[in-house]
């Protein structure tokens, strides 16, 4: 019946659009979100000359011509080869020069799968022999006094993590002694079971820091922000010891919350105590049964826990595709809700501004291109974009060029560009009323502390430059710098880099899991901490060493960084690129 009504809807030409027209009429009356109107000059209002800006935006304003006048225009033309693009559709527009996501040699994927065969089969294997005592290792034995206690996990979760994560523990849940800036001081430890256990001899060491999310270099313990925040806990002390619907919340964050509003250019922002739950709490109330969830595969586990946690049906689209998205969009509006047999009251799009496994960047204009074709609203998730992307820093609304007043939902943290905790929702002054009476973190959870509150305006005041200083556009400008100059001699060295040219998250693909154990020893010998990254966290076949470049970091770090990784990655032979040919004759300079 259903694949029949797809071909019915398919012949009936200009017919369809108008039924299209039709559906998308009834969405978006019963909403708490409220869309802006369509401007006639396009949708932009903040300036993006300059650093983090997309290659092809022209430096003059006026010269900017909306999205959809544009396919428009390509429709009326045609392309080269006679076809005329299909109305109501939208096609790629070479993304690919400016996002790369290269496949890997068919060998290097074989050799992947070949080592997750027979790591399973070794540790299938392994708890045979644990199970009859066999085995002379007893580590991985369950502990008498622990005994009788029901089992946290399923099964495989648990044979995963005695017989894969344990062999290369040492590689994560590094403490650390210091202040997680441009170099950062790990406690050492040692082990004599095979990373069950730890002994702390009482030592650090001072490695170059690539792994937290520090993007403008604002992790510090001292300078105006620690002198502000320490300033703060003396007036305000270090808890509000209650919620904010109880005993209200200081001062100083009802100033973050205008703040936050100024700086993203939008009527009303409301701040939590916890970045995680700013998300994890709040999709929930945006929503109802009759509400669909369309989700980008790579979303945050914060967006995925939400969702699951609302009574909305989800469906997902694949990664940054938007003729997959406008093909979720259309199915919905056709066939409705499955569960209820009528149209979605409402379909709310959620996407991430920069994506913080595979350092790509969302399209936001096509985004908003199909968010107002089909009625639909828009959730953004800005954690790892705002303060790092954009001229300004005021993320990828101003890095695309785009009106803020186009995203109905604008989320962020404070946890990676301003070197503090919490996050942010901000939009019109209805979501926000809504939100402060109905989000289960106004009533259940702290208000933010004031020193916490502190250093996020501090460091937002500096890079809105009301410091009366540049410095905020210098770190800003010097992050860009960095990425840009990391990124290129990574694809000359022979790595595959996934994600854009301009996104300070950089993947590099090892592909094999095994070796990621291996990666973050061999750095760590050299005085670099990075983050390498395997199944659950990615895909089984997809293991990664992240590197998150910051404004703190200068040419010598940079330079000693690569080093270390051009080392390691002929030692692990995991250079697979296949275009380093394109790079290899680039003058990189920082």
């Amino acid at each position: 019946m259903r694949s029949e009504h797809s071909l019915y809807k398919l012949n009936l030409g200009r017919c369809a659009n108008d039924f299209f027209l039709h559906k998308i009429s009834s969405l978006g009356d019963c909403s708490l979100l409220h869309t802006s109107p369509v401007r006639e000059n396009g949708c932009t209002k903040l300036t993006v000359n300059g650093f983090h800006c997309p290659p092809e935006e022209a430096k003059n304003g006026e010269e900017k011509k909306d999205k959809t006048s544009q396919e428009k225009e390509d429709g009326e033309k045609g392309k080269a080869n006679g076809q005329q693009k299909k109305e109501g559709q939208i096609e790629p527009k070479g993304w690919e020069e400016e996002e790369e996501f290269e496949k890997c040699h068919f060998l290097v994927s074989f050799s992947v799968y070949f080592t997750w065969f027979v790591l399973t089969v070794h540790a299938y294997f392994r708890e045979f022999l644990r199970r009859y005592g066999i085995e002379s290792n007893k580590a991985a034995v369950e502990r008498t006094e622990l005994r009788g206690f029901a089992p946290l996990v399923d099964s495989f979760e648990a044979i995963y993590a005695r017989n894969c994560y344990m062999r290369v523990r040492d590689v994560f849940e590094r403490p650390i002694g210091g202040v997680p800036g441009a170099k950062v001081k790990l406690v050492d430890r040692q082990t004599d079971d095979f990373c069950w256990t730890f002994k702390f001899p009482g030592s650090q060491t001072e490695v170059i820091n690539v792994s937290s999310y520090n993007y403008l270099g604002f992790a510090q313990n001292a300078g105006p922000c620690a002198e502000m925040a320490a300033k703060a806990v003396e007036k305000g002390g270090l808890s509000t010891c209650g919620s904010a619907l109880e005993v209200g919340q200081c001062s100083i964050q009802s100033d973050l919350e205008n703040l936050v509003a100024n700086f993203l250019g939008v009527e009303e922002a409301i701040c939590f105590s916890m970045g995680f739950a700013t998300n994890s709490m709040n999709v929930a109330c945006l929503v109802d049964e009759d509400s669909l969830i369309v989700s980008d595969q790579f979303n945050h586990a914060s967006l995925i826990l939400g969702a699951r946690m609302s009574s909305a049906t989800i469906r997902v689209f694949r990664h940054n595709d938007m003729p997959d998205l406008e093909r979720v969009l259309r199915d919905a509006i056709v066939y409705g809700n499955e569960r209820t047999g009528r149209p979605f009251a409402k379909i709310v799009i959620v996407v991430e501004g920069i994506y913080s496994m595979e350092g790509s960047i969302c399209k936001l204009r096509e985004l908003i291109t199909l968010k107002k074709r089909y009625k639909c609203y828009l959730y953004l998730d800005e954690a790892h974009s705002i303060g790092a992307m954009g001229r300004t820093g005021r993320g990828v609304i101003e890095y695309w060029g785009c009106d803020p007043a186009d995203v109905d939902v604008c989320m962020g943290t404070f946890t990676k560009s301003f070197g503090a905790a919490g996050g942010y929702l901000a939009g019109k002054s209805s979501l926000i009323a809504h939100l402060r009476r109905h989000s289960p973190t106004s009533f259940y959870s702290l208000a933010m502390s004031a020193p916490v509150a502190q250093q996020v305006f501090t460091s937002m005041s500096i890079i809105m430059g009301r410091d009366n200083t540049d410095q905020g556009w210098r770190r800003i400008e010097r992050l860009a710098r960095n990425t840009r100059y990391f990124r290129l001699r990574l694809k000359q060295m022979g790595f595959i880099v996934y994600g854009s040219e301009d996104s300070p998250v950089i993947p590099i693909m090892i592909y094999h899991p095994t070796k990621c154990g291996l990666w973050g020893r061999l750095l760590l010998e050299r005085k670099i901490s990075a983050v390498v990254v395997s199944f659950p966290a990615t895909a089984m076949t997809e293991s990664r060493c992240r590197i998150c470049i910051s404004a703190a970091h200068d040419k010598e770090m940079l330079d000693k960084v690569l080093d270390a990784i051009d080392e390691v990655g002929d030692i692990s032979a995991t250079k697979h690129s296949n275009r380093t040919h394109r790079y290899s004759q680039l003058d990189v300079k920082w």
